[in-house]
């Protein structure tokens, strides 16, 4: 689904000045309901088709490639199909590979066979950052790895919530007075650890009214029977119909309210980073203007780089005890929304643009003979 988004992006930012076919292929159906959506968005001058991808058997993709007869083949981000690639190099088609990214432990799992890599190699390669570009040079050579934003960046937007936070619907329910605490997208893997940290806040501070949102709705059943058996006060959310009193836990069962709590709150965790799971979005409560914490385990959005943490923009913990102590400490202050959320856009400006060397990439690709 990821790559179904980039590819939209992708495709939605080129601007050929003469008429343009794409052919955008996926292996899930989720990913194809994204790109079948979309794919009316495309400039006038496009043309664009939704499909599978075929297996990547080489007799089966050198049938493909006649069927399809491209100028251009582009490869997003991890996706390298040897089948495709030794197709398209014995069809003399153009190959490049976009906001690539390369681990360390598939490069060595390709230098098994160098020489076929070697042989397979992309006309172009522009590398995530510099660590996935020394890992494309060090299989395909130098001479055709360039670096390049991640495209991800190209939608990100901070976001001012509204002053004083005065039109949120959730003021009925926690007062802007208040000290609110979120607790956002809690994984099944790190209920123990999180369980604990609600114990140890409300044991320090009574006065914390604290939301507790489960990323997955059938949790729920498991948070009201831990709660309960551990004698901490809560509420449903879908029950709460004024003002919470102070030393309140509100267990959210109603969707598509967390980015409201987030511009009400003084502190936020973002969950799934206690486990090892690859963590949620921290970048939603930055947008909010609240520099959240979050656990060690943060590997899907690795992509947004360490300098987010040196920068004082996430606090990371490595442990539920770290954790509720920043929570703790930034609750008993009214977040600097402004300063945080221009920090924020600082930071993504400094990245943003690799949309748009990918499309020049690709459009100097498709004109060169």
């Amino acid at each position: 689904m990821g790559e179904a988004y980039l590819a939209r992006q992708l495709m939605t930012s080129l601007q050929p000045c003469q008429p343009l076919t794409i052919l955008i292929t996926t292996n899930t159906s989720q990913g194809y309901d994204i790109l079948n959506r979309t794919k009316n968005e495309a400039g006038p001058t496009l043309r664009v088709a939704v499909g599978y991808f075929p297996f990547d058997k080489p007799s089966l993709m050198h049938q493909a490639l006649s069927a399809v007869a491209p100028r251009a083949v582009v490869l997003l981000e991890s996706e390298l199909w040897p089948g495709l690639m030794a197709a398209c190099k014995a069809e003399g088609v153009k190959l490049v590979v976009v906001n690539g990214r390369m681990t360390e432990r598939s490069l060595q799992r390709y230098l098994h066979w160098p020489a076929i890599w070697r042989d397979l190699r992309p006309h172009a390669v522009l590398a995530m950052s510099p660590a996935d570009g020394k890992r494309f040079a060090a299989l395909f050579g130098e001479e055709i790895v360039e670096t390049m934003a991640n495209m991800k960046f190209d939608t990100l937007q901070s976001r001012q919530p509204p002053a004083g936070a005065a039109a949120n619907p959730l003021r009925t329910i926690v007062e802007t007075t208040e000290k609110f605490v979120v607790l956002g997208s809690v994984r099944q893997e790190e209920e123990k650890e999180v369980s604990r940290l609600l114990c140890h806040l409300c044991r320090r501070d009574p006065r914390l009214i604290i939301g507790l949102f489960p990323r997955h709705m059938h949790r729920l059943r498991h948070w009201q029977q831990e709660l309960t058996a551990r004698h901490l006060p809560w509420q449903l959310r879908s029950q709460c119909r004024h003002a919470v009193p102070a030393g309140t836990i509100i267990l959210w069962d109603t969707m598509g309210e967390l980015t409201k709590a987030y511009d009400l709150a003084r502190s936020v965790f973002v969950g799934g980073s206690l486990a090892p799971v690859g963590g949620q979005n921290f970048l939603e409560p930055l947008s909010s203007g609240i520099r959240p914490v979050i656990g060690p385990h943060w590997r899907n959005f690795a992509w947004v780089g360490r300098e987010i943490i040196e920068q004082g923009l996430v606090h990371e913990a490595r442990t539920w005890q770290e954790a509720a102590a920043y929570l703790l400490e930034q609750a008993e202050q009214l977040p600097d929304r402004p300063r945080t959320t221009e920090a924020l856009r600082l930071f993504i400006a400094d990245r943003q643009g690799g949309t748009t060397k990918a499309c020049r990439k690709i459009m100097r690709l498709l004109a060169a003979p």
